[in-house]
């Protein structure tokens, strides 16, 4: 399948900017003199409601709390330390800064164990030390159905990393680099490309070089997708940062920042209504302190449910 009914979430305890990714991340803003506990409360109340909007329209979240230490300013972004695929596989992912690596949390692991059938961890978050970093489904956007790995290559996207994964799934990796409107590198694929049942929303003028764009606009137009495009602009407002889910009753829905929703022109819009619900969720803390929008607070859940499979998780 290409969207689930299940994600879960990480309500942060200790949200704030975070200097050590700001570096690469260039979507992130400092907001100068913000009280602390007033961004907390804010965040809070966005994460909250997010979560009772997904709830009202069908979704399953599962939702696990961050802890206030080691301080995880970013813990939030579930989706850039695991990925949970319906053949029972979960894959830990090398993070960048050092302080979101304990993000990757054994007893988040042990309690969707208890749900889930986890057959096999693949760990690869050893790669840390060698400097090679992937983010998870920030820095892979899967074509589940077409087994395509879409990744724009990065300070935290290695191309060598990206190569070895994919061959462990089963995908084929369509690797490009993406840049904004500064001419700066694109931290994450999942800014500028979403991928749907149908549909892909995709910044096309990020990729610079002529033969990687086209062989993107290729591979996603060769599995039948239909391609809505925006531009840099709107990839600044988040308007590539969407995921599609598919509730167990109801419509699928595009879930996205209302930012990004805001972002898109009408006639955007009417074309992805065809395939989803559009389904706005308002986060402008998260959004502007954290640099990541709707589809880095949701980690989609594949895995079977507990007593598919026999087996229990090996490392």
């Amino acid at each position: 399948m290409q969207s689930t009914s299940t994600v879960f979430m990480m309500r942060p305890t200790r949200f704030t900017f975070n200097p050590e990714t700001a570096q690469s991340n260039h979507f992130q803003g400092f907001v100068a003199g913000a009280d602390d506990a007033a961004i907390q409360d804010r965040a809070f109340a966005e994460f909250d409601g997010m979560v009772a909007r997904l709830r009202e329209h069908g979704v399953r979240v599962l939702v696990f709390e961050d802890t206030p230490e080691p301080h995880t300013p970013d813990a939030v972004f579930p989706n850039n330390w695991g990925s949970f695929h319906p053949d029972g596989r979960v894959v830990l992912y090398p993070m960048c800064a050092p302080n979101r690596r304990p993000e990757r949390r054994p007893d988040v692991l042990a309690a969707l164990a208890r749900q889930f059938a986890v057959r096999e961890i693949l760990d690869f978050s050893g790669r840390e030390q060698t400097g090679e970093f992937l983010e998870g489904t920030g820095s892979i956007v899967f074509d589940h159905v077409h087994r395509v790995a879409y990744a724009g290559l990065s300070a935290r996207t290695s191309a060598g990393l990206l190569q070895e994964v994919c061959a462990e799934l089963g995908y084929q990796a369509v690797a490009f680099r993406a840049y904004d409107a500064q001419g700066q590198e694109i931290y994450h694929t999942n800014v500028m490309l979403c991928v749907g049942a149908g549909f892909a929303v995709v910044c096309l003028e990020s990729i610079r070089h002529e033969a990687e764009r086209a062989a993107v606009a290729a591979s996603l137009t060769a599995a039948g997708h239909e391609l809505v495009t925006i531009s840099l602009e709107q990839v600044s407002r988040f308007a590539g940062n969407m995921l599609t889910l598919r509730p167990a009753a109801g419509p699928a829905l595009l879930v996205m920042s209302q930012s990004a929703y805001d972002a898109l022109t009408p006639a955007q819009r009417h074309r992805l209504s065809h395939y989803a619900t559009l389904l706005p969720c308002a986060i402008p803390t998260i959004e502007t302190i954290g640099g990541g929008s709707a589809r880095c607070m949701l980690a989609e859940v594949f895995l079977p449910s507990q007593g598919a499979a026999a087996d229990g998780p090996t490392a």
